[in-house]
């Protein structure tokens, strides 16, 4: 009888328990990186067998990537990169593997320290991956925040399947809501993180209850600048030139990925080409010095080693062009104003982000410039981003 009991109480608890979090039929795997030796051999092989183009002397980084530097940074790579360091250094956060809606999605989920935590997604951008979070990582759990970093589709570890801003959207409020059955989260993001996570905020304000951008998304065209303030047209003025200096990889990536990704996916200094010149770029530094004053060696050749490894710089640059066909054919939510409350960040190394911009594009409760970083503010100030972060979802401003 008491054995009967017994199995009736766990019946009923695991019941209760169906009911009160609505578990999903996803199976989710733990997954480990385990990039195989054959590849890292052949890798080490394509580097030894460079065919160096020439470039103009004292070139630095007028041209483009300065190749004296990828020259020393390739063989640093042959000679002293590690890659296994960096792979069991990853492999201490817990990752996992699952399928949502036919693709599968690699993420982290790291529990947060304390009591009631609160889980926060976080979205990352191109070129980087899920490694643009690792130094946060520990900051944020230590904030007492579930921490949840999936790779988009098409980028590091998950399927090779390109989706448009709104198809990942969706597929990571499957995975927060589905999968891992929280009712409510918070989410941040910069770069292509940005559109994700405004279409989270926008398709599921119910579950999305605030958003924390380092950019809030910029001019489409359509904008009649004459019915703007003088600050709003010097910004638009200058996007407009930073279009015509620096835009052409987003004009390629939206049009024609497959012509570049035949040469980068065969060459892994022609794609560290391309990846390393956007994080000198976009990186803080009004002395342009060397690009090791923001990213460690080690750092740029980890994240362009998971391009090179999992193959996906065709795929991911695909989500350009899969964002530019729903855009041109409909209009997304992810270009849509944001009504749930938003901190934006603004970071030197980005483009200006006037106050006044942000207020077009987002419901703004908090608006902070800082001194310092970039683009990558997460990877390259980990401390001030995180501890901005933190302030902003546990504060009063985030919850109005």
């Amino acid at each position: 009888m008491k054995k009967l009991l017994n199995t009736l109480l766990i019946i009923i608890l695991f019941s209760s328990s169906f009911a009160q979090n609505k578990p999903n039929m996803h199976t989710v795997q733990p997954f480990k990186i385990e990039v195989p030796q054959s590849v890292l051999d052949d890798l080490k092989t394509r580097l030894q067998q460079t065919r160096w183009t020439d470039s103009p002397e004292n070139a630095g980084w007028n041209y483009g990537t300065n190749t004296d530097y990828l020259r020393k940074l390739t063989d640093y790579w042959i000679n002293q990169y590690d890659w296994r360091k960096h792979e069991a250094k990853l492999n201490e956060f817990p990752q996992f593997m699952v399928e949502i809606d036919g693709v599968k999605i690699h993420f982290l989920h790291i529990k947060g320290k304390g009591p009631n935590p609160k889980p926060l997604l976080l979205s990352h951008g191109w070129p980087d991956c899920f490694y643009r979070f690792y130094k946060a990582i520990p900051l944020l759990t230590e904030q007492n925040f579930d921490v949840i970093i999936p790779s988009i589709p098409g980028f590091g570890f998950s399927d090779h399947v390109s989706k448009n801003l709104d198809g990942t959207a969706e597929i990571f409020y499957k995975l927060m809501t589905d999968v891992l059955g929280y009712k409510t989260f918070v989410a941040a993001g910069g770069d292509m993180g940005t559109g994700i996570t405004k279409g989270l905020a926008n398709m599921y304000p119910q579950a999305v209850k605030a958003i924390f951008l380092t950019d809030v998304g910029y001019p489409d065209g359509t904008e009649d600048w004459s019915k703007m303030s003088p600050a709003l047209q010097e910004f638009g003025q200058f996007i407009q030139q930073w279009w015509y200096s620096e835009g052409a990889y987003n004009m390629m990536h939206s049009t024609k990925p497959q012509t570049l990704a035949n040469g980068l996916n065969d060459s892994p200094v022609g794609l560290a080409s391309w990846i390393l010149e956007k994080f000198y770029t976009w990186r803080f530094d009004p002395a342009k010095h060397d690009i090791e004053s923001s990213f460690t060696k080690d750092e740029l050749l980890t994240n362009i080693t998971i391009y090179w490894v999992t193959q996906t710089i065709n795929s991911s640059m695909r989500t350009y062009l899969e964002t530019a066909r729903a855009t041109y054919s409909g209009g997304l939510k992810s270009a849509q104003y944001v009504s749930v409350p938003t901190a934006v960040a603004h970071f030197p190394g980005d483009g200006p982000l006037p106050k006044e911009w942000a207020e077009r594009m987002v419901n703004v409760k908090r608006y902070k410039v800082f001194a310092d970083g970039g683009h990558f503010a997460a990877l390259e100030k980990p401390e001030i981003w995180a501890k901005e972060v933190s302030d902003f979802f546990w504060s009063d401003d985030a919850s109005k």
